[in-house]
């Protein structure tokens, strides 16, 4: 039988700090969160993301309600992205990002048009993820420091639309008969491409 995942009550005399939650304090924290923040409220938590957040974001299409919508938002939790974009539908299948979403700031466009003037707005160089002719091979592939990786619908990928404002097209090369591996697992490499080119932390800040 598996561990319960967390901690159980905490004992008395309990911490002081306003970043603690009494009710978790009390009851437990079963959540799952790094061990640093046991205990800590939602908002806390956010506050200390928010003081260390990278300077890459984190956009996806949604045009067909995608599923692995859920999983490229638990992997910008993960890597830490600065803000996740979601273009398209506002509606998406939360399932997949695990409760992360509570911890990622996420903004909403309802085309392409008005999330690519965001963009220019914060002189913000759109890089997209996808594999189509003359794409970059991500090995290859210098990110900037501060840039917003781009991730189209599953299949079909990136429209069209979307290329055309994208100062950069990447792909990651495939060496078995697939062609593409979805959203999710690709946002995840693409983060993480970005994380080996700007910082040398781990998760455990040494």
């Amino acid at each position: 039988m598996s561990e319960e995942i967390g901690v159980g009550p905490h004992p008395l005399p309990w911490p002081s700090g306003e970043q603690f939650d009494e009710r978790l304090l009390a009851d437990g924290d079963r959540r799952n969160v790094l061990d640093q923040y046991r205990y800590w409220t939602v908002e806390a938590i956010v506050a200390d993301l928010d003081r260390r957040r990278h300077a890459f974001h984190v956009a996806v299409e949604n045009w067909q309600h995608d599923f692995n919508i859920g999983t490229v938002v638990r992997n910008a939790n993960a890597f830490l992205a600065n803000r996740v974009h979601i273009v398209g539908k506002k509606r998406w299948n939360r399932r997949g990002a695990m409760v992360t979403d509570r911890y990622v700031h996420i903004d909403h466009y309802l085309n392409v048009a008005g999330f690519a003037e965001w963009a220019a707005t914060e002189a913000i160089p759109l890089i997209g993820i996808d594999i189509v002719p003359n794409a970059v091979s991500i090995e290859r592939f210098e990110f900037p420091e501060r840039c917003c990786l781009v991730f189209g619908q599953e299949g079909p990928g990136l429209s069209s639309e979307m290329r055309a404002v994208c100062s950069a097209i990447v792909k990651i090369p495939q060496y078995g008969s697939t062609r593409s591996v979805n959203v999710g697992v690709a946002s995840g490499i693409a983060m993480h491409s970005w994380i080996v080119q700007h910082t040398s932390e781990s998760v455990d800040g040494t």
